[in-house]
């Protein structure tokens, strides 16, 4: 079976999908180690977080053990819900910006499978995200369309 290569005249395409890939790689990297953090905060110590309620700007409230589940008894804006949500979304960016490079490169599809589970693997997304670019920018430097030299110009 043949390996498709990336096509020269998408090297522009590549540099710019690798860019938003290492940014979104960072942020979902970012929100997924203050999930972790949240989720030990809540189940293990049992606090949640909120801002701007009745006891004041920023707060650990405890949970609550009740028959239906662990139940919030803060007041004002869950920030600890808030995490959950905006990692939620921005990994869906994330898989996108993953798409985009896993498609112009021209991988196999499980190259794309390891790039989506980076955002779900704690520090997994920091690694990917330094290997990958070496890769692409070395693929990049390596298979760079020539330049023509002008007859004459060399003198």
């Amino acid at each position: 079976m043949a390996t498709l290569k990336p096509k020269a005249e998408d090297f522009p395409r590549i540099r710019g999908a690798l860019t938003f890939y290492r940014v979104c790689s960072i942020i979902t990297g970012v929100m997924l180690l203050l999930l972790c953090a949240e989720m030990i905060v809540k189940y293990a110590v049992g606090f949640e977080l909120f801002a701007f309620g009745s006891s004041g700007f920023l707060v650990f409230t405890p949970v609550a053990h009740t028959p239906e589940g662990l139940q919030s008894t803060g007041t004002g804006l869950n920030l600890s819900t808030g995490v959950l949500i905006a990692h939620g979304w921005f990994y869906v960016v994330y898989l996108f910006s993953a798409f985009r490079v896993w498609s112009l490169m021209r991988w196999p599809f499980w190259r794309f499978i390891v790039l989506a589970a980076a955002g779900v693997v704690p520090f997994l997304s920091f690694v990917l995200e330094v290997l990958t670019a070496r890769e692409v920018q070395r693929y990049l430097r390596d298979n760079a369309p020539q330049e023509p030299v002008a007859a004459g110009a060399a003198a």
